[in-house]
């Protein structure tokens, strides 16, 4: 009879166990609102990656306010990779990456493994080439000295309005 009464116990104990964790969850409040990401000021790195970078480092000029940049970053031990991140004035994410590392591996990385559409498109004096992918579609411009990547969830038309403002000083 004891071994009876021990799983009885244990049942009514995970129960009221059960039941308190139900009764502060319904009274915690939860913030179901997504997050407006922070705005960070990026000139600092950039400053910092176009003297130290082995190529022309490229960041936009001229968008508008409602551009938010969102993320940077930049590793001189990784290729010189440089990172900057936006989200457009639809919330969709555009992010422009450079690296001196071999084009086949960065492109991969950078656009989370797109594939090339072998279709290509004419911004400024420059034949940028299309890919596309589950996740992110890039925009890439495969140079001597470094690899340009504009990528993300926004559309062709927003990865191009970036790809067109970048200047690399």
């Amino acid at each position: 009879m004891k071994g009876k009464q021990t799983v009885r116990d244990m049942v009514l104990s995970l129960g009221l166990i059960v039941l308190a964790a139900c009764v502060i969850y319904l009274f915690i409040p939860h913030d179901e609102t997504e997050q407006e990401p922070k705005r960070v000021d990026y000139r600092v790195e950039l400053l910092t990656a176009r003297r130290a970078a082995s190529y022309p480092v490229a960041a936009p000029e001229g968008l508008p306010a409602d551009w938010k940049a969102t993320s940077v970053r930049f590793r001189g031990d990784e290729s010189d990779r440089w990172h900057l991140g936006f989200h457009d004035p639809d919330g969709q994410y555009v992010g422009i990456e450079q690296s001196a590392e071999k084009p086949s591996r960065f492109i991969a990385d950078a656009t989370q493994d797109a594939k090339k559409t072998g279709t290509t498109q004419e911004i400024g004096d420059e034949t940028w080439t299309r890919y596309e992918g589950g996740r992110y579609d890039a925009l890439v411009l495969e140079g001597t000295d470094s690899t340009t990547v504009v990528t993300g969830s926004a559309s062709f038309a927003q990865l191009t309005k970036m790809a067109e403002a970048l200047r690399t000083e």
